[in-house]
Order: structure tokens, then sequence, then C-alpha cells
């Protein structure tokens, strides 16, 4: 049988336990984590901040779009 994969938190300490086989990895980073730091947010991702840029710029995008003209109104 193959070793268990380990979590790759990278820290001051080493967390040393096993990683979730089905939502270990973190989308941002495709690191593997453990219960505990497989947040974006506990295992401090490199990419978070990018992805929450191309969030909020793809929901301002549809916000504007869905924007309600008066005028619209007015003829309705």
């Amino acid at each position: 049988m193959p070793a268990k994969k380990r979590c790759q938190l990278q820290g001051e300490v080493r967390c040393n336990s096993a990683v979730l086989r089905l939502v270990g990895q973190c989308p941002h980073c495709r690191a593997e984590f453990c219960a505990n730091h497989r947040m974006p947010e506990h295992h401090n991702c490199q990419n978070l901040e990018s992805c929450r840029q191309q969030a909020f710029e793809k929901n301002k995008a549809k916000l504007e779009s869905e924007r309600t003209v008066a005028s619209k109104m007015a003829m309705a």
C-alpha cells in the first residue's frame, strides 16, 4: 500500500495530518491539505486575492448588465 499523503501546509510547524481525499485539494493553489487547513484562509493561499478579484469583477459585470433603467420602466 502506498503511504498516506500528508498535509502540505508550509509554516513554522509542519502539519502531519492525512490529506482529505475528496475536498483536500485547494482549487486555487492545487496543494493538498488536511481537514484543518483545507480552506484557503487557513493555509494562507497565495492565489486567494486574485480569485476574489476575479469573482468581484464577474459579479460587478453581471449586476451592471441587470441594472434597471428608469426609461424602460416608464414604457412598461
